[in-house]
């Protein structure tokens, strides 16, 4: 088996490196594996989860290896019909069967030279995995109507998030291919697994979009504690609709509730609530605009409205708006965490406000919890 040495390793390690985004143990482990598996030309057998990014694992085979500057040909084999897997794979000639109008090349013909991607190969039906099994002891194909042998020089790679031993004990898949397939294995971990890599991973989705927008540190910390049941391919999704949704701007925790399309578990937020009350933090500057605490005005409510008559504040016919929406704002800020014992979540829906915007407010304003109006 060779191994890259030198400035050559050390380019292609970084190449991985921008591909395989993460610096997770389990993800330095993988690339570390793959710079070791790149040069020799035995079959590679990439697992884990759906959605961990197998296809990423096998590209990143192919670029690291001597086969790099030839195809890299990708196939689904769950997404091809039964009855035309065998010509997708290794071609046919004029005539072979109906609809057959000219010679077509195969995938593996196709690849002659570089590298195959057999995905979902725990699919693949019975008859063609003798078919595929002969390919590979022999490095030979056979066009369908055809009797003549060619010979093709390819990387095979292929994955599965099956379980193929469990497969092949239930008889529905070859043990003998297995083996072939399975020469070198390498495992993907979940998502959930490698959890440090996810703010990598937002940042590296969010340059793919050009968004100018950003997650916050609470926002971030809650997108480490979900389960991520689809992996890498969910939080490119949940990135991809954070930027349909807000195009540019910051996203807060009660924002990312939004996008999972769920509820986040508080209890699995422990370090959430010193994050959210450093972000109400003010510099000296800011400090100056917060309204004198005493100016507040107290309010007591009647139904759906309050005993404020806005005849007096006007006096003699003229007054700050903006100074009295702000006294107002805050007082109804008082009144709402005193209400939910302090809990800003509950105060925002007493407010009717997204949680990160009353955080905002709480932040101008400098209002931490267990401060009360002055009456």
């Amino acid at each position: 088996m060779t191994v890259a040495t030198g400035a050559a390793a050390g380019g292609a390690l970084a190449e991985l490196e921008t591909l395989l985004i993460g610096r997770s143990e389990a993800i330095v482990r993988v690339r570390n594996l793959i710079m070791r598996l790149a040069g020799s030309q035995a079959s590679v057998l990439v697992t884990g989860p759906s959605g961990t990014g197998k296809e990423v694992v096998a590209r990143c085979l192919h670029l690291a290896s001597p086969r790099r500057n030839n195809e890299f040909v990708a196939v689904n084999c769950g997404a091809i019909p039964r009855e035309l897997i065998e010509s997708e794979l290794f071609g046919h000639e004029k005539g072979a069967f109906t609809g057959a109008l000219q010679s077509r090349k195969g995938r593996f013909e196709a690849a002659d030279g570089g590298t195959i991607f057999l995905d979902e190969i725990g699919d693949m039906p019975a008859d063609m995995q003798v078919k595929l099994l002969r390919v590979l002891e022999e490095r030979k194909i056979e066009r369908v109507g055809s009797n003549r042998t060619m010979a093709v020089d390819v990387r095979v790679v292929s994955a599965t998030h099956r379980d193929l031993e469990q497969a092949i004990a239930e008889g529905r898949f070859r043990e003998d291919l297995f083996y072939r397939l399975n020469i070198f294995p390498l495992h993907l971990p979940a998502l959930a697994d490698r959890r440090e890599d996810i703010p990598m991973l937002v940042a590296h989705f969010l340059k793919q979009a050009g968004a100018k927008l950003r997650f916050d540190a609470p926002a971030l910390r809650a997108l480490c504690q979900h389960g991520w049941p689809g992996n890498i391919r969910e939080l490119r999704n949940v990135v991809e609709r954070a930027v349909v949704l807000f195009g540019e701007g910051e996203i807060g925790v009660g924002d990312v509730e939004l996008l999972l399309g769920a509820a986040l578990d508080r209890r699995a937020l422990p370090n959430e609530d010193a994050a959210l009350w450093e972000a109400t933090t003010v510099s000296e500057e800011e400090a100056d605009t917060r309204l004198p605490e005493a100016a507040v005005v107290p309010l007591r409510p009647y139904g759906n409205s309050f005993d404020m008559d806005p005849r007096a504040l006007l006096g003699a016919g003229s007054c700050d708006m903006r100074a009295l929406v702000a006294k107002l704002e805050q007082s109804l800020i008082h009144a709402a965490l005193e209400q939910s014992g302090d809990i800003v979540a509950d105060a925002a829906r007493v407010l009717g406000l997204q949680r990160t915007s009353l955080i905002e407010k709480m932040r101008k304003y400098q209002i931490g919890r267990g401060e009360r109006a002055v009456a």
